[in-house]
């Protein structure tokens, strides 16, 4: 077993034997989902990354580690919206408890649990204690991951396309300042061609490449497993997943945004968390700057290979694939690319089981908040599977 595999084991073996039990004698028997509960909570700590705020000047803010926990409890229960987890927490007395509210006139009132969720918004919490996780699961352990899996999936919101403001408008009334298009008159240098976004980010920080990013919400089209265009208004979250599903980086961009606009600063999150060897991606990402920078981490990427407009290439790649079915042989290469089948897993629990389709917040910032906790539970329970 490795290092990881023999931490998890052991931090399972103490929650199993030893809190259970306790917890047993003060609340009604667990059920199964609150031992879920207890276990992800358990994992993740959420009350230690929150300041302490006695001793400081003003009106005490209300348990924001039990508001904390509460909030990773609506992802595990995958409850619609914030009124809901705040009835739930009235009439359930072991989540009320679980959460940290001995009785229900402890529990706040609406405004503090929306005015606890922008704090955690603000100081940017869940994404905090997941890179908190990651980095214990995997560097403190020198567990590597083999197999780094990205893809991305949509998050449909409630709120209005933001309209974007063409560059033309930009420039002025001045037509001799827009450039012109096509073909150059006799005499005339052509303008240098404008650097993609891709050529631009193999030069600037990750914090820089973070905030050149479109994140406002806007439509998003995609094509479904069947092949049909679907188009949802909201925002894109691009994942890198390790082996076992457990969701190592995430970020929120708009729902426009391709994919490869985010693989390498994506990549360069994933690579100051976990060393990983194999970079797996989609067409969608065969671009040759991803090749390039996936190379320069020291990863190998395998990277599914986009024909485009070139048909050649096309009926070359059927015929390859004809000639490998008609053999019963399977490169090495497609054996570990069928791996990258853990980053859609990840997104359909992630969408299905901890949140991920209930989107009721508005703004990039708060929908990211919310997704993250929902990516912390989520990681916690990948983690802990290893061993159970």
């Amino acid at each position: 077993m490795s290092k990881l595999g023999q931490t998890l084991s052991q931090y399972w073996s103490r929650i199993q034997g030893t809190l259970f039990p306790q917890l047993e004698k003060e609340l009604d028997p667990l059920t199964a989902k609150q031992q879920h509960l207890i276990t992800i909570l358990e994992v993740v700590r959420i009350e230690q990354f929150i300041p302490d705020y006695s001793g400081y000047e003003g009106r005490p803010r209300k348990t924001r580690s039990a508001i904390a926990r509460s909030f990773v409890a609506k992802m595990v229960y995958n409850m619609t919206t914030t009124r809901a987890l705040w009835d739930r927490l009235h009439s359930d007395k072991s989540l009320r408890r679980i959460c940290g509210w001995e009785n229900s006139r402890q529990i706040p009132s609406e405004s503090t649990f929306s005015r606890a969720m922008a704090e955690f918004t603000e100081t940017e919490l869940p994404q905090c204690v997941h890179r908190a996780l990651i980095k214990e699961a995997y560097e403190e352990t020198r567990t590597v991951v083999q197999h780094n899996s990205r893809d991305s999936t949509a998050i449909e919101a409630r709120e209005r396309v933001i309209k974007k403001i063409a560059e033309s408008s930009l420039i002025g009334e001045d037509t001799n300042l827009k450039p012109k298009r096509g073909r150059p008159k006799k005499g005339e240098e052509k303008a240098p061609k404008e650097p993609t976004r891709i050529e631009k980010q193999q030069t600037m920080s990750l914090e820089a490449m973070l905030e050149d990013l479109p994140k406002d919400c806007d439509i998003g089209t995609k094509k479904n497993s069947k092949g049909h265009a679907e188009h949802w208004i909201g925002y894109k979250l691009h994942l890198d997943t390790g082996d076992g599903c457990v969701p190592i980086s995430a970020i929120l961009t708009s729902a426009s945004v391709h994919d490869s606009q985010v693989a390498i600063p994506l990549a360069e999150m994933t690579a100051k968390r976990v060393v990983n060897f194999y970079d797996l991606m989609d067409a969608a990402y065969d671009v040759p700057g991803i090749i390039a920078h996936s190379k320069s981490l020291g990863h190998i990427p395998l990277i599914d290979k986009n024909p485009r407009r070139d048909k050649a290439l096309a009926v070359e790649l059927e015929a390859e694939r004809k000639r490998q079915k008609l053999l019963n042989w399977e490169p090495a290469e497609k054996a570990r690319y069928n791996e990258r089948t853990t980053a859609e897993r990840a997104n359909a629990r992630l969408k299905d089981e901890f949140g991920g389709r209930m989107v009721r917040v508005r703004g990039q910032a708060k929908v990211m908040c919310h997704l993250m906790f929902g990516v912390l539970a989520l990681a916690a329970d990948q983690l802990m599977k290893l061993v159970t």
